[in-house]
């Protein structure tokens, strides 16, 4: 299932994935992985998984157009986290856009970039728990194919600063 990963291979770079969604530790995510990117020169990859819609082929118009305005607030969220991550560690983010489910479109993502070598997620400060994605992907984790990094979603700049 797993692509050997080549990230120290001569024309291969190390990649940081970072889950860019809606909640508000996602810029948690993004500043560790964007710092830990920069100083060991690394790339930041940013993958939005949208929900097309299409679950009734009926309201294919209506599916079109739900599709159209989630690429549009994924592009819209790529270009405020890529202005983050310039500005923290002077790098420009890949951008990757894929629908379906979430944890299985990571795993995919993964398999087909072998220069991913760190997945990125924040964990949500709310008493129900650290999330959704971190949650299920925490119960596959043992036999997930590269190390998952999960940033507190309390920790100041500063905190990620002085831990990364």
């Amino acid at each position: 299932m797993s692509t050997k990963r080549r990230s120290y291979e001569a024309g291969h770079k190390r990649k940081y994935l970072v889950v860019i969604d809606e909640t508000e530790e996602c810029d948690r995510a993004v500043y560790w992985a964007a710092k830990r990117a920069g100083r060991t020169k690394s790339q930041l990859v940013m993958l939005r998984v949208i929900d097309t819609g299409e679950h009734n082929q009926q309201w294919l118009g209506v599916a079109d157009i739900m599709k159209a305005e989630a690429t549009e607030a994924a592009n819209a969220a790529f270009d405020k986290f890529a202005a983050r991550a310039k500005e923290i560690a002077s790098i420009t983010p890949d951008r990757v856009i894929r629908a379906g489910d979430p944890a299985e479109e990571i795993v995919k993502l993964i398999d087909e970039d072998a220069d991913i070598g760190i997945l990125v997620l924040a964990a949500g400060t709310a008493k129900e728990g650290p999330g959704p994605l971190v949650s299920s992907l925490t119960k596959t984790a043992g036999t997930f194919p590269i190390p998952v990094a999960i940033v507190p979603g309390h920790l100041s700049d500063e905190d990620i600063d002085a831990s990364s």
